[in-house]
């Protein structure tokens, strides 16, 4: 078995949001491992981008760390405590995960937003329109917006919708799965904004990990660049130029 390998990159002072320990992964049928033992931390204010080839293993190690599919080795640790299964549906709302294709319920924009808040996880909070509101105007939607029906939403209205979801419920850190690769250029850039203007409000207490298939996109996006190759997680010998802010500018 390989080593674990080692991508703390500590700063010191607190725990990060989100740690590893050998993490791993198989395949439950073949018994291939997926996922190399991993040692990982996400500090809050970093923006990680994960690169590599498809079927490296970048799906993988992204649902691992959401605990959507359970892990066969190593332990994951939030702030510095092991998750234990009652923990789970808080850990997800605070890490939460953004894959390629938006599920959307029946209804309009409003109904998606809105249905968060009818889950038990969620009891004691309620839906904050003027936080909406100025999400949607981050992704330049006016709240006519709401009333659109989100069977007759495009590919990238769709995913505003699933991200704006996902933002109004104050999370700590986004685990992006290519959430802009079925889009079309503007589109892409709309979410790539709305995400910028997201951790940009929110500060240091935030952060992403990005898996991204375009290069332009990664150096965009994220300031520590990790890579993917046959389910070995390593730091990119190169970091990625200045990622972009809620107006498009360098930062």
């Amino acid at each position: 078995m390989k080593n674990p390998q080692n991508l703390s990159l500590r700063s010191g002072g607190a725990a990060p949001l989100v740690e590893t320990h050998g993490l791993m992964r198989r395949d439950a049928q073949r018994g291939q491992i997926l996922l190399h033992p991993t040692d990982f931390a996400l500090e809050a204010g970093q923006r990680v981008v994960l690169t590599g080839a498809s079927g490296s293993g970048k799906s993988v190690f992204l649902r691992a760390l959401a605990l959507l599919d359970p892990p066969d080795g190593g332990t994951l640790l939030w702030h510095g405590q092991p998750i234990t299964r009652m923990h789970i549906p808080s850990y997800r709302r605070h890490i939460a995960y953004l894959r390629q294709r938006p599920a959307l319920i029946d209804g309009t924009v409003e109904d998606n937003l809105r249905f968060p808040w009818s889950l038990a996880i969620y009891r004691g909070s309620a839906f904050d329109a003027a936080r909406v509101k100025s999400l949607l105007e981050a992704a330049g939607r006016g709240s006519d917006f709401l009333a659109r029906d989100s069977a007759e939403l495009s590919g990238g209205e769709a995913q505003i919708v699933a991200l704006v979801r996902v933002l109004q419920l104050d999370p700590e850190a986004l685990l992006l799965d290519e959430p802009t690769a079925s889009l079309d250029p503007e589109s892409a850039r709309t979410v790539e904004m709305l995400i910028a203007h997201w951790f940009e409000c929110e500060g240091a207490a935030r952060a992403t990990v990005w898996v991204s298939h375009d290069p332009a996109q990664a150096q965009r996006v994220g300031t520590r660049h990790l890579t993917m190759q046959a389910g070995v997680l390593s730091e990119a010998s190169n970091t990625p130029s200045p990622s972009i802010t809620a107006t498009g500018a360098p930062q």
